[in-house]
């Protein structure tokens, strides 16, 4: 199996694992990869649904400033850590693993399609726009925009 179908599947698998965490589809999802893990062994897979859940708990319980951080980390990990599986595999094995692997993908994680018209935004995740010392931020802006003070009112009328 060609190694990078391989890195790109374990980076799937990091990604779902840190975008399921926390989510309602999460309890199914942590069981099926604990499974995937532990590969018919209830120690090894009692061991991966602690992982789990550390992740989740990292996740939920990071700083807001550190989040992003938090996500990467955990995501990197658990991409390494399904890598490695799949690596230390012969190749039948690994054949085998990897096609699991992408069916538990298919099966629990929400086939998103994003898309946005013309001029639009769309995303797939978070997406996260700020306005700092008296500027604009805008996902979209159709139109004029401007910074300054307000426009003088016309005088009334007597």
């Amino acid at each position: 199996m060609l190694v990078d179908t391989l890195a790109a599947l374990a980076m799937a698998g990091g990604t779902a694992v840190v975008q399921a965490a926390g989510t309602e589809a999460w309890a199914g999802f942590r069981q099926a990869v604990a499974r995937w893990f532990g590969r018919g062994d209830a120690a090894r897979e009692r061991a991966e649904l602690e992982r789990l859940d550390q992740t989740a708990t990292a996740l939920r319980t990071a700083d807001p400033a550190q989040a992003e951080r938090a996500r990467i980390s955990q995501e990197a990990s658990w991409q390494a850590r399904i890598g490695a599986v799949l690596e230390n595999l012969d190749e039948e094995e690994r054949g085998e693993a990897a096609d699991r692997l992408r069916a538990l993908l298919a099966d629990h994680t929400p086939d998103v399609r994003v898309t946005a018209a013309s001029g639009g935004l769309a995303a797939g995740g978070n997406v996260d726009i700020r306005a700092e010392h008296g500027s604009i931020a805008a996902g979209v802006i159709d139109g004029g925009a401007s910074v300054g003070p307000p426009p003088t009112p016309d005088p009334p009328a007597e």
